[in-house]
C-alpha cells in the first residue's frame, strides 16, 4: 500500500523539508543524494540487482561499477595479463592505436535497455549488450553513474581513496550501504596491502645496487636496499 509519511500517499507533492534536501548553488533544483551500495564480491552485486528487479524500485536509474576484469570486451586487452595498463595505452593513443569500443560508449549509455523505464540490470546484461553494440561496458557504467540514483560496487571502490579518486566517487552527503559489513576490516586491510615475489625483490635490489654504486641519491637508495636484502 501507499506510504503514510510521504507525498505518494496523497498523490500530491508536499512541501519539501529543508532538513532533508540540499539546494544547489544556483538554488533552482534539489540535489538528491545517491545511494552507494557496497558488496564484498562482484557475484553478490548480481544477486542484489536480481532482488532489485523484484521490488517497486526496479526502474530507478542505476549503474554497477566493476573492474576491467569483468567488463572489458576488447579482444586483445581482455586477454592480456594487465588490462588496466593496456587500456590506458590505447586511450592515450600510444603506438598509433586506439580503442573503438571506448568511442562507442554513447551507444551503450543511450540504449533503451539501460534507461530507467526498464528493469534493473546486472553486469552480465551490460557486457552482453556491450558486445552486441561494440561499445565499452566499463566506461559506460562510469558514465551512467552521473544520473544514477543507486550505484552498486565492491567495498574497495568506497574504501580505497585511490579508487575513489580514479572513479570520481564523492561520498560526502551521499547514502552508503555496506552489505555484510563485518567483512569491512579484511577489505580495508587488503586495500593498503600488496604482494611481492622473491624475484621482484631481487630485481629491485639489483637496481638499488646500481644506484648506490653509482652514487645516485645514496641517502635514499641505501636504506631501501637494506630493506630488500633483509626481506630476501
Amino acid at each position: 500500500g501507499p506510504c503514510t509519511e510521504c507525498s505518494c500517499s496523497s498523490g500530491k507533492e508536499t512541501d519539501k523539508d529543508p532538513s532533508h534536501t540540499k539546494k544547489k548553488e544556483n538554488g533552482d533544483q534539489s540535489c538528491v543524494p545517491k545511494i552507494f551500495f557496497g558488496t564484498r564480491t562482484h557475484k553478490q552485486i548480481t544477486q542484489i540487482s536480481r532482488e532489485l528487479k523484484r521490488t517497486a524500485y526496479s526502474c530507478v536509474p542505476m549503474t554497477i561499477l566493476s573492474s576491467r576484469d569483468y567488463t572489458c570486451i576488447h579482444p586483445v586487452v581482455s586477454n592480456s595479463g594487465n588490462r588496466n595498463e593496456m587500456c590506458v595505452e590505447l586511450l592515450e593513443g600510444k603506438h598509433g592505436r586506439s580503442c573503438s569500443y571506448y568511442h562507442g560508449v554513447h551507444k551503450l549509455t543511450e540504449h533503451h535497455v539501460l534507461q530507467p523505464v526498464c528493469q534493473a540490470w546486472d553486469i552480465e546484461d551490460l557486457v552482453s549488450l556491450g558486445r552486441k553494440l561494440r561499445a565499452c561496458p566499463y566506461f559506460a557504467a562510469r558514465e551512467l553513474m552521473v544520473g544514477a540514483d543507486i550505484v552498486f560496487c565492491p567495498y574497495n571502490y568506497l574504501l580505497d581513496p585511490q579508487i575513489r579518486d580514479s572513479m570520481d566517487i564523492k561520498l560526502k552527503g551521499q547514502v552508503v550501504i555496506l552489505d555484510e559489513a563485518h567483512n569491512i576490516e579484511d577489505c580495508a586491510r587488503e586495500s593498503v596491502s600488496f604482494g611481492l615475489t622473491e624475484s621482484q625483490l631481487r630485481a629491485a635490489r639489483e637496481e638499488l645496487d646500481l644506484m648506490v654504486n653509482n652514487n645516485i641519491r645514496q641517502e635514499h637508495h641505501q636504506p631501501l636496499r637494506a630493506v630488500c636484502c633483509s626481506l630476501i
